[in-house]
């Protein structure tokens, strides 16, 4: 026995030795790992194809659900003008053109000033959303579907300081967009922009990008700023159209663009969609915007600012001064405190807070987390309604661009700063264009103007009230004290 099981054990060995050799003979002729490496760039190839492939059809999707809650926006205006080539030129008159030494009357002449734009369907029964630049000064609106059809429309409400429109058309079944939660985007994120660029024959094109910021402000466009920037692209004819996200919802009507050639350069603006709606709906029951108050003039920090005041950073809303029997003066906010978050949502500028104060209905009790004296506090503020005669005016709005430099309302710190005796009244000059006429008239940093147009202004409210109907090439006499001495100095908005 012992010996058979030897003889088996050889038997065995040299078994196996045979399928080694047969084995390292196959791997010599057809490597193993060459199959298998094959087999694994073509798994990855095609998961890579599916990837792609799904990709593609949600950009398709996406495309051809939203495109029939577009509409293209048509607008004319008639213009005249005196039918003369010459028009008032003088020298028409001393050359005495005409029969008989009669001067020929110039016959008055119209012409047709056509527009496009985009919109967007916000209700089956033709409510229709768009920027008030697209339809402002049109003597005629008509709207075309994606079927095809036209329908003359009518303005249900405008707001200029958001580029806000309604219009309302006849019709019925109409697709309607979905709303998304613009609250909700993030930088990164995958967007499509939908509309009629530069003619009607490109009605509905597509472009897709990502979010390249939120809460875009102060960028002179208009009164109210929170645009969503994105990189999709967006062209002259895009303005009203919608800005989806990847669930095909509207999260912005696009609206502008930043350009150095008057075409896309990566660059546009979009107003968010929850701003929209509420101005949508306010525009619609109310025939106006009805838009929160605070009852504060506000400001941005600067480092020095911030130095002086101990803070760390430039982040917030500083309230320069708080109004009289106002929302604000009710709930205990002062002067100086520092407005960090409201309802929870950080509070990075003035602008900021500005923004969402405006879009937060009237009576509704907003949360602000001040800082004060170093202290961190929680107030609770019951909101007004915007008074009129501050609808126009704001601090650090598109009016003191124009003029070309910022006031703020005068502080302990400021009057330290700049050497300005603590007693006097008036708005302290923060911030200057170098280039505006207001400083080629000699207007400085640090200056307090105590009068604007023989008005006293004792602050920012007062400064803005008086301002705030400025066009450009108005004349602004400006009183003003530096050091000791006080004068007056005048330049063209």
């Amino acid at each position: 026995m012992q010996k058979r099981k030897v003889l088996t054990g050889s038997a065995i060995a040299l078994f196996a030795a045979i399928v080694l050799l047969f084995v390292y003979w196959s791997g010599a002729q057809t490597p193993v790992y060459a199959n298998n490496t094959i087999t694994n760039d073509a798994m990855s190839l095609n998961q890579a194809t599916e990837t792609l492939r799904n990709l593609n059809d949600a950009y398709a999707a996406i495309a051809s659900t939203v495109k029939p809650a577009v509409v293209t926006v048509s607008t004319e205006r008639v213009m005249s003008f005196d039918g003369s080539p010459f028009g008032n030129n003088p020298l028409f008159d001393f050359f005495n053109f005409g029969q008989n030494g009669q001067v020929p009357a110039p016959q008055p002449q119209q012409y047709h000033q056509r527009g496009l734009g985009s919109g967007i369907i916000m209700s089956p029964d033709g409510l229709i959303l768009t920027n008030n630049h697209v339809i402002d000064g049109a003597d005629s609106i008509y709207v075309r579907t994606y079927d095809g059809h036209r329908y003359n429309a009518e303005i249900k409400g405008a707001d200029p300081q958001t580029d806000v429109a309604v219009l309302k058309i006849d019709a019925e079944n109409l697709t309607a967009i979905a709303v998304g939660n613009s609250d909700d985007l993030r930088t990164g994120d995958i967007v499509l922009a939908v509309g009629s660029p530069m003619s009607e024959n490109l009605a509905y094109s597509v472009t897709q990008g990502i979010v390249s910021a939120t809460g875009r402000s102060s960028m002179g466009i208009e009164d109210y700023e929170d645009f969503i920037q994105t990189d999709a692209a967006i062209n002259p004819g895009n303005s009203g159209g919608p800005l989806v996200n990847i669930n095909g919802e509207l999260v912005g009507i696009n609206t502008a663009i930043v350009s150095r050639s008057g075409g896309f350069q990566g660059i546009g603006f979009a107003v968010p969609s929850n701003l929209a709606v509420n101005e949508m709906n306010s525009l619609v029951t109310s025939g106006k915007v009805v838009r929160g108050w605070l009852g504060v003039s506000i400001q941005n920090l600067d480092e020095p600012m911030a130095t002086a005041m101990g803070l760390d950073a430039t982040r917030g809303a500083l309230i320069g001064d708080v109004l009289d029997d106002s929302p604000a003066s009710k709930a205990g906010l002062q002067a100086g405190d520092l407005v960090t978050s409201m309802n929870g949502h950080e509070i990075k500028s003035s602008a900021e807070l500005r923004n969402r104060v405006a879009s937060t209905p009237p009576e509704t009790d907003v949360h602000l987390t001040i800082l004060r004296d170093g202290s961190e506090k929680s107030i609770t503020v019951t909101l007004g309604e915007l008074p009129e005669k501050f609808a126009m005016a704001s601090p650090n709005g598109t009016v003191e661009d124009e003029l070309g430099f910022r006031v703020s309302n005068m502080t302990g710190d400021l009057a330290k700063q700049f050497g300005i005796p603590a007693d006097l009244q008036g708005v302290v000059v923060t911030a200057e264009n170098p280039q505006s006429h207001a400083a080629q008239a000699g207007l400085k940093e640090g200056d307090l103007i105590v009068g604007v147009d023989r008005h006293e202004v004792d602050n920012v409210n007062d400064f803005s009230h008086v301002v705030g109907g400025k066009k450009p090439g108005d004349t602004t006499l400006l009183r003003v004290r530096r050091g000791d001495s006080g004068f007056f100095l005048a330049f063209q908005v």
